[in-house]
């Protein structure tokens, strides 16, 4: 089993999502179901259908969302030495026209639109272990790009999130 590596933000906000599911928006589908069901011939009854394939995509999600959590590894990137690119580095880049910042995270945290990049990416594994200085290239999928890492340092990862799920995003509608 892979591990994914994720901040304590992360661990958490996947948690509530996962407990949110299970103990609220679950047994409340349940519940939805139930009273379709005693409304009477099932055949042709669209809210019992509805909440029949509600549930469905609630156990799919859970079903993800537990084989995260066991596959978690929690990792604290704020009390880590920043001088080689590792899991929460936040890297500057030149690719010969523009500088580009990255910053490395889970699978779960990441936002490529926003320069969140998944530590899975071939971007991330290409910096891994590089220092300041460094040079190295990457295929990406419009072709091969060279880098040069002009500075690495640590930002807090949900400082940089624009997309942060909540509550309201937890459910299914």
């Amino acid at each position: 089993m892979h591990i994914e590596p994720m901040t304590p933000r992360g661990y958490d906000l996947l948690l509530s999502e996962f407990h949110y599911l299970k103990d609220v928006e679950k047994p409340r589908t349940n519940v939805e179901k139930q009273e379709a069901a005693a409304l009477g011939d099932r055949s042709e009854n669209a809210e019992y259908h509805a909440a029949k394939e509600k549930l469905r995509h609630i156990d799919k999600r859970l079903f993800y969302l537990n084989s995260m959590i066991e596959k978690a590894q929690i990792i604290d990137p704020m009390t880590l030495d920043h001088t080689r690119i590792h899991f929460g580095s936040t890297a500057v880049l030149d690719d010969g026209e523009n500088e580009v910042e990255y910053t490395i995270c889970g699978l779960l945290e990441s936002e490529p639109e926003n320069g969140l990049i998944s530590v899975h990416s071939p971007m991330a594994k290409a910096m891994l272990g590089k220092i300041q200085g460094d040079e190295f290239s990457v295929v990406l999928p419009h072709g091969k790009k060279e880098y040069e890492i002009l500075g690495i340092t640590c930002v807090e990862l949900f400082s940089l999130k624009k997309n942060i799920r909540t509550f309201e995003d937890f459910g299914f509608k």
